[in-house]
């Protein structure tokens, strides 16, 4: 996770940070999402992060979970990735469908039959977009608090 706060501060994809240090793209996805670096890797981090290997390494092997982010840069950054996950699902609903689309036209241009998933397709898109954009107001943020406090009996 400090990874990942170092790489946004400096406005970087993962793929320019596997660039600058040397790493795949999926080393770098491996170790933001928790999974202990090599030595090596943590070297070249460093070093492009222009930080100390110490602060890298005691970050990310002796603590599970980062104190580096606050409580609101977590929530910032849970959200981004809904955000992302969506608009994920969003491309993959546009390739698949228009190929589909494709598909149908060259073989059987006479009936629509692209349309069916489309439409059930597209409802799980609006049904997600509903989720991530809180589009439902008395399923978002504060119904969620809610839920958790009524869970564990206290406030949060």
């Amino acid at each position: 996770m400090l990874i990942q706060k170092y790489r946004l501060q400096r406005g970087w994809s993962q793929e320019q940070l596997a660039e600058l240090s040397g790493l795949s793209t999926r080393t770098i996805q491996r170790l933001e999402r928790g999974q202990t670096p090599s030595l090596e890797s943590l070297k070249a981090l460093a070093s492009v992060f222009d930080v100390d290997l110490t602060r890298l390494k005691e970050t990310e092997m002796d603590t599970p979970i980062n104190t580096d982010f606050r409580a609101d840069e977590a929530l910032a950054l849970a959200h981004v990735r809904k955000v992302k996950g969506f608009y994920m699902h969003l491309a993959q609903y546009v390739l698949v469908i228009a190929g589909l689309g494709l598909l149908n036209w060259a073989t059987s241009p006479h009936y629509w039959w692209f349309l069916w998933p489309a439409l059930g397709w597209g409802l799980g898109i609006l049904s997600h977009a509903a989720g991530v954009f809180q589009l439902i107001p008395f399923l978002g943020a504060d119904w969620e608090r809610r839920e958790v406090e009524k869970h564990l009996g206290r406030k949060l």
